[in-house]
Order: structure tokens, then C-alpha cells, then sequence
């Protein structure tokens, strides 16, 4: 049987449930909201015509506030509220027992056709609606907090739930302005739990076992991933009392983890967060939000791929089990935590085979089993789904082209043109040869409106392991003074190509391999990077530019120590030294890359360019000819368009929007 609602019933005026029903007056319906006292009742009217007013006031209503506020009468009484509604949506306290009861006793009053939803976070539908004699019409109306500025809904289909009640809730959902999503099997956490707690325990990890600062965690969150409020900053927020019950009620129900044991020492201490004044932050007063401080380079050091990979590893078992779609995850973690990107997004631009080696990481380093890597990201690695970079992983990429050359391959993944050495079984060799498809590629590209960044990197476990020796067997000195002509081609290239290369070192980076990374604008290295000159070793001397960039990087002294002693060494003294920018681990490069990517991308291509050109010019020139020389280029810069929507945009407090010109 078909319903039509027009009358609706929600169970609880607290906290949220004087928001469900402001999102359900203001799209219409008629509402009774019933709760235990008149006090609450009256209390839960005001706090809906406060919020109302404020919403009035920014043009988000279509009709007035004492219009909408007619349709919510009140009731302490239960039979009352429920006799003749269409649905009920109960939002009384997490209390399994509690909502049973309240279930059980609402059934003998309401219409049979009603449908009863829960929005419970933690509790399973199904367990709910087996107090009543309608597990077919009963639901999960899963709202975000809170309910009238939050799009998400969660539609959370219990064992018995009927295909029609589901599609009708949906519809309902729709037609209250927000955003369903369908979580088709009833599993604690639903979606947007089971995500946000895969990453909040993962940080109380990393600050239990590792004692990773909180504040520098959060700082990392929010300054490389972008996320609105770090996950100690959210605790806060959530309340560290509810969001230990949360927890603690995902384990009980079968969420494979372990209990955080800072959640419990803080809530045992009365510090609760927000709400007390005090959780992991202080704040001016209870109830009194304040953003906690943090710098702009904070948290940089630490790793997003690691943090977020227990999360990606849940949406691989979210998909697997039937649970939700690879859609409705990504629009869950949008809409209900605000993320700036789906999942699966962000597990394609890290690569799933990225994921997989942090997840292994993090199983071996706590030696907890939570972190197994789930079965379809293991499928999609072995059958070369790896993400972005491969063209498809969780999703398709048709905008990423490939070309393949004898020595490289040219990948145009906009905004980027990935150039990869690839020789692996030679740990990418230089030859003429690659240095001259190189030059071709980033001649190729540099036209190309798509592609405002160049990355260079290398296949396999080397970058590259500099020039192949064969090449010196029985060569003439005047061989070789030809052969270096295309070295010295390429590097110059990339000196004063019109646009910013970043060299990706992900292995062995050696003698020309190097020289070519040095040429580079940018270097980011894998922590297992390993970085020499080693010709002397062979009684040559680097041929590529290694005596000149190596010593305008690192000064003379270690230049000299490198070059003469022919030594190694590894990402972390190449850091110190200043021969490369960044540091991160190796499941994090590629996420790293594309970060800077998609930061250079962002800013406007010929300022890039000029900069550039003034900063190599100035670094072989005296100061008097690299000052006038910036100063010309200042003037060049000013006169484009890009420069005047850069400073409109300031002026007119918005983002600005380059293109170029």
C-alpha cells in the first residue's frame, strides 16, 4: 500500500529532534513533537524560532516564521502525538531499551499504514523494529547535525524493511530539501560513523603508540587535507561522552576495532569537550565554541595516506559486503562530514596499491588486525587497478591519456603531464635517447591548456640510477662531449620551460639521475630514496651538471664531500642538506605530488613562469643585474590579466579564478 505523508510525528524534542522537526515544518508537513515535559516542549519552540529567524534573515525561507511555526504543535502524551500521523520519527536518547519501549507503545496507537523510523546513530534498525508489529514500514532516518543546515540523511534499510517503505523514504527525504543516501544493510555505524571513526581511532593511535602531538595532527588535517576541524577538534565538538558511547556500541554490535583509551581517560576526568569547556582543547565557557589555533605549516611532517587509510580500507568492505555504493560513500563523507572529496577520491590519488602498503604498515606497527587490508582493494591492485595514475581504481579516469615511448611514458593527467622513466629492469638508465624523448615530451606538453604542472618520475624502485655504462665503454672524448650535448639539453629544458617541474624521487637516485632531479624546480623523495654522485667511483666525474646545481643547492663543502668521496645517502641527510624540499614516506609520495600538483595548478601559470625566470636568473647573475631583472619581470606580470583578477580577488575578498592571460 502506498503512503502519502502529510502528518508527522518525531519522538524527542532535544537535541536533534527539534531540528528534525524544523526540517520537517518548513517543507510543509504538519508536526507533533512530544516529549516527556512542557518545559523541553517549550524550550525545543523556541530553539526552532530562533533558528528559523537566523535562517530568515539570510533569504533560506520561502514563507514567514509564525507560518512554519504553526504547523509544530506539541504533546507530552504519546498516543496523542502518534494517533493519526503518516510517519513517526523517534529521536529520544541513544537507549536501546528506551527507544523499544517507546516503540512498543507508539505502535498500539498509530495508523497501521505508518511508517516508524529511528534516527538512532548506533543502534540496528532491525533490533528496533522487532518491538513493533511493522518491520516492514520501519526504518533508519539517520539526520547529521544539525538537522536543518545538514543535507545528508542516511536511509538505513533494516532486515524486515519493504522495498516500498525504502523508495517512499527516499522520495520523503528529497522532498524535505536533503540528500538520501541508502545504507542497504544494517551494520553498526551505518556509513558515516563506520568512516569517521575508522580515522578519529587511527589518530588516538598514532597519539597513544607514537606520541604524534594532537594539535599537530589536527593542524595536519586541516592544512594537507583540508578538512573542516582536525579529529580531536571534532570529539570536541561531538561531545567526547557521546562519541565514547558511539564507539563503545559499534564494537559491541561487531565493528572490528580497538577502544580509545584518551576518550575514556578525558570523559572520566568530566572532560567532555565543547559542552564542559574543556577536551582535548579549552574553551571560553561550556557550550562556547571556539576555533582551537594552529599555524599554517603545522602538521606537515605527518602522514594523511596513513591517517586515512583505515577509512579507504572501510569503503572496500562497505562496497564488498552490499552495503552502499561507491556513490553513496563518496556523498556520505561530502555531505554528512563535509569532507572536500569522496573516498574515492582520495584512494585513487594516493593509489590503492598506496593504501595497501599503509594499511600493512599499520597492521604490522600496532598489531591489530583491523588493519588488514580488505579483499577488493587486494583485487583491484592484482588485476592493475591502481587508481588515477593507471587511468581506473575505484573509478574511471578517460581524461588520462598515455603515451608510450621507447624510454618513457607521457601521461597527461590534467592539470598535470606525468613524464615516467621506464626502464624498471634497468633501474632507468639515462641514455641520449631518454634524455631526448624528455625534451619531446615537455615540447609536447607545453601548449597544452590542460596541463600547468609537469611531474618527472620513475618506474619501479629507481628513479634513476644515473647513465648507462655502457655507453663508456670504448668511447672517444669526443663521443662523450657529443653524448652530454643531450644531457645538458635536457636539464636546460627543464630550467627554462614555462612551467613548474617537480621531480618525484621514488628509489635510487644516482649520478645523472640526480643531475636530472637537481634540474628540476621542486624535489619530493620517498623516504627510501637513496642520493649520490658516485662517478668518481668509476673514475669519472659527474658530466651532467652535478658540480654546478649540487653545489648551488647544497654549497661547496658538501658538494665536495659527495662529489670526491663518491657517497650515498639517504632521503633524510638529501633533506638537511637542502637537495630535496620533502621527505615522506613511499605510500605517500604519489599523494604528496599530486597535493603540490594541484597547489601549483591553482596558482596563475605566467606569474609561475616569471618567478621562475627570476629566480634562475638571479641565482647565476650579480644582484644588481638580478634585481633589475626581477623589476622588469614585476612589470611583465602586472600588466596580465591574471594579476588584476589576483588583486580584485583580494580586494574583493573571493577566490580568484586564473587563466592564464
Amino acid at each position: 500500500m502506498s503512503v502519502s505523508i502529510r502528518r508527522v510525528a518525531v519522538l524527542g524534542a532535544g537535541t536533534m529532534g527539534h531540528g528534525i522537526a524544523e526540517v520537517f515544518a518548513m517543507a510543509g508537513f504538519e508536526v507533533r513533537l512530544m516529549d516527556i515535559s512542557d518545559e523541553i516542549l517549550k524550550n525545543a519552540l523556541s530553539r526552532i524560532r530562533d533558528s528559523l529567524e537566523r535562517l530568515g534573515k539570510r533569504g533560506e525561507l520561502r514563507e514567514g516564521v509564525n507560518s512554519i511555526m504553526a504547523r509544530v504543535t506539541t504533546t507530552t502524551n504519546l498516543a496523542a502525538a502518534v494517533s493519526d500521523v503518516d510517519l513517526l520519527v523517534e529521536a529520544v536518547p541513544e537507549n536501546a531499551e528506551l527507544k523499544r519501549r517507546v516503540f512498543r507503545e507508539a505502535d498500539e496507537h498509530a495508523p497501521p499504514h505508518a511508517i516508524f523510523a529511528s534516527n538512532t546513530s548506533t543502534i540496528p534498525i532491525t533490533e528496533l523494529s522487532e518491538a513493533t508489529n511493522r518491520e516492514s514500514r520501519f526504518i533508519g532516518m539517520h539526520f547529521m547535525n544539525p538537522p536543518p543546515l545538514m543535507k545528508l540523511v542516511e536511509v538505513v534499510r533494516g532486515r524486515y524493511t519493504s522495498d516500498e517503505t525504502v523508495n517512499t523514504v527516499v522520495q520523503l527525504v528529497k522532498a524535505l530539501g536533503k540528500e538520501p543516501v541508502v545504507v542497504s544493510r544494517d551494520v553498526p555505524g551505518f556509513i558515516v560513523n563506520r568512516v569517521l571513526f575508522r580515522v578519529i581511532l587511527e589518530a588516538c593511535r598514532e597519539v597513544n603508540q607514537e606520541g604524534v602531538k594532537v594539535v599537530d595532527l589536527d593542524a595536519m588535517a586541516r592544512n594537507v587535507l583540508g578538512l573542516p576541524m582536525g579529529p580531536f577538534e571534532l570529539l570536541d565538538y561531538i561531545g567526547l561522552d557521546t562519541s565514547l558511547f558511539i564507539v563503545k556500541s559499534m564494537i559491541e554490535r561487531g565493528f572490528k576495532a580497538h577502544p580509545c583509551p584518551l576518550l575514556e581517560d578525558l570523559v572520566n576526568r568530566g572532560r567532555l569537550g565543547v559542552k564542559s569547556a574543556e577536551g582535548f582543547y579549552k574553551y571560553p565557557a561550556p557550550g562556547q565554541y571556539s576555533r582551537p589555533r594552529m599555524m599554517p605549516d603545522q602538521g606537515l611532517d605527518l602522514d594523511p595516506v596513513r591517517l586515512m587509510a583505515p577509512a579507504i580500507n572501510e569503503l572496500a568492505w562497505l562496497i564488498r559486503e552490499g552495503v552502499a555504493t561507491v556513490d553513496d560513500v563518496d556523498k556520505a563523507v561530502k555531505l554528512g562530514l563535509n569532507y572536500p572529496w569522496g573516498l574515492s577520491d582520495f584512494a585513487d590519488e594516493a593509489g590503492i596499491d598506496n593504501i595497501v602498503d599503509a594499511l600493512n604498515n599499520l597492521r604490522e606497527v600496532s598489531g591489530w588486525g583491523e588493519y588488514e587490508p580488505d579483499q577488493l582493494l587486494l583485487d583491484y591492485v592484482k588485476s592493475g587497478r591502481l587508481g588515477r595514475r593507471v587511468g581506473r581504481g575505484f573509478r574511471d579516469y578517460p581524461e588520462v591519456e598515455e603515451r608510450r615511448l621507447e624510454e618513457i611514458v607521457l601521461r597527461i593527467d590534467p592539470p598535470a603531464a606525468w613524464i615516467v622513466l621506464n626502464k624498471p629492469d634497468k633501474l632507468n638508465t639515462l641514455t641520449p635517447r631518454m634524455a631526448d624523448e624528455i625534451v619531446n615530451a615537455l615540447r609536447t606538453v607545453e601548449e597544452d591548456p590542460r596541463v600547468r604542472v609537469v611531474v618527472i618520475t620513475g618506474s619501479g624502485r629507481a628513479f634513476s640510477a644515473g647513465a648507462d655504462v655502457n655507453q663508456f665503454r670504448g668511447a672517444s672524448p669526443m663521443q662523450m662531449f657529443k653524448a652530454m650535448r643531450h644531457y645538458h639539453s635536457m636539464t636546460l629544458e627543464i630550467e627554462y620551460y614555462t612551467k613548474p617541474v617537480i621531480a618525484a624521487l621514488n628509489g635510487y637516485t644516482l649520478g645523472g639521475g640526480l643531475e636530472l632531479a637537481m634540474a628540476c624546480d621542486l624535489r619530493i623523495a620517498s623516504d627510501d630514496v637513496v642520493i649520490g654522485q658516485p662517478e668518481v667511483n668509476l673514475g669519472l666525474i659527474p658530466g651532467a651538471g652535478g658540480t654546478q646545481r649540487l653545489t648551488r643547492l647544497a654549497g661547496p663543502g658538501v658538494s665536495k664531500e659527495m662529489i670526491l668521496m663518491g657517497i650515498q645517502i639517504g632521503a633524510r641527510r638529501a633533506l638537511e642538506y637542502g637537495v630535496v624540499n620533502r621527505v615522506v614516506p613511499r605510500h605517500t609520495l604519489e599523494y604528496e605530488v599530486r597535493r603540490w600538483v594541484n597547489e601549483l595548478a591553482s596558482k596563475p601559470p605566467l606569474a609561475l613562469m616569471l618567478a621562475k625566470y627570476a629566480i634562475n636568473y638571479g641565482a647565476e647573475s650579480p644582484i644588481w643585474s638580478a634585481l633589475n631583472n626581477e623589476a622588469s619581470l614585476f612589470g611583465v606580470a602586472i600588466s596580465t590579466k591574471d594579476a588584476q583578477e589576483g588583486v580584485g580577488a583580494f580586494l574583493e575578498k573571493r577566490r580568484p579564478r586564473f587563466t592564464g592571460e
